[in-house]
């Protein structure tokens, strides 16, 4: 192998392997010289790599952890299992990480070669769980990638009565707040900030305009969507009583577990963090229990007209 860029490359593959190889191996693999390996080794270090050499008999090299994070190498199947991992985080966001697993996701589906999107895209629809809220990470990828350009984009929006409209905006942040997905931009023909649910957006489409950054009405983004939300729709706590023992009952809700009481050994009752009623309503569904809800009287509508919508729908 006489192409050094590629052998270091090579080189650096095999070594992020976790295990110590013998220069002897290495130069086998690489089908050079075991001089040749230890002057690439160098090279290497030269670069920032923290590349440990060991002595022995069972010594060998190995790709240490270092001050900085150094580019990796990912084989093929390497780079499907980490973005469908990133796909399915962003799908079912986590605090804490969310933000940062759409940026690693922008990042990795920008150099995806198509073959490999293709993989990845059959990969999420077939493993993505039933509780996720249908949140498309083409769309958030795109809106992260645009967000971090300062890059104009169209896309299509449906409102809370589904009405849709055509938005031109420039992207400032996505934030994940209430398990949900938001985008905080400058809609440009109504020139005021909006917050957009993420689920509610389509066929987003780059304009190629970059922009200068606008300065948003507060410091943070996440302050900003949590004002506008509840300016828009009132938060409540729920209290309700659930068929399902407090250790069940704290597996299915997760980290929107709130605060579970045991009443025996196959009930409890649970008061939830403040959320809006449609969510309170959802996480109290997908438990796959029956329970009674005592508080919120806005809670008990909700259910009403959510139940009666289900009767009307499978009355034929």
């Amino acid at each position: 192998m006489t192409d050094t860029p590629g052998r270091l490359l090579r080189l650096l593959s095999l070594l992020q392997m976790p295990r110590e190889w013998p220069g002897s191996e290495l130069a086998e693999r690489l089908r050079v010289s075991q001089r040749t390996v230890r002057r690439d080794i160098e090279r290497l270090r030269e670069l920032g790599y923290p590349v440990e050499a060991t002595m022995g008999a069972g010594g060998g090299y190995r790709l240490a952890a270092g001050a900085a994070m150094p580019p990796l190498l990912l084989d093929d199947e390497e780079a499907v299992a980490i973005a469908v991992g990133l796909r399915t985080t962003a799908r079912q966001p986590v605090a804490g990480i969310a933000d940062a697993s759409v940026r690693a996701l922008a990042k990795l589906q920008q150099v995806l070669p198509t073959r490999l999107r293709q993989r990845v895209g059959v990969l999420t629809t077939a493993t993505a769980p039933a509780e996720t809220a249908l949140v498309d990470p083409e769309q958030l990828t795109a809106l992260a990638a645009a967000a971090a350009g300062n890059e104009r984009v169209n896309f299509d929006y449906r409102d809370q009565d589904g009405i849709p409209t055509q938005r031109l905006a420039e992207p400032h942040r996505l934030v994940m707040t209430g398990r949900r997905w938001y985008l905080v931009a400058y809609d440009n023909e109504r020139h005021d900030w909006r917050t957009f649910r993420a689920d509610r957006i389509e066929n987003t489409k780059s304009t190629g305009v970059r922009v200068p950054p606008r300065e948003l009405p507060l410091d943070d983004a996440a302050a900003f969507v949590t004002s506008q939300l509840h300016d828009l729709a009132p938060v409540y706590a729920a209290v309700a009583t659930l068929r399902l023992p407090a250790a069940q009952a704290a597996a299915r809700l997760g980290d929107a577990a709130g605060t579970l009481e045991p009443f025996g050994a196959d009930e409890c009752r649970w008061t939830s963090a403040t959320d809006t009623v449609d969510w309170l309503a959802f996480r109290l569904v997908s438990l796959g229990c029956d329970f009674t809800v005592h508080e919120p009287p806005e809670l008990v509508d909700h259910l009403r007209r959510v139940g009666a919508r289900v009767a009307r729908a499978t009355a034929g």
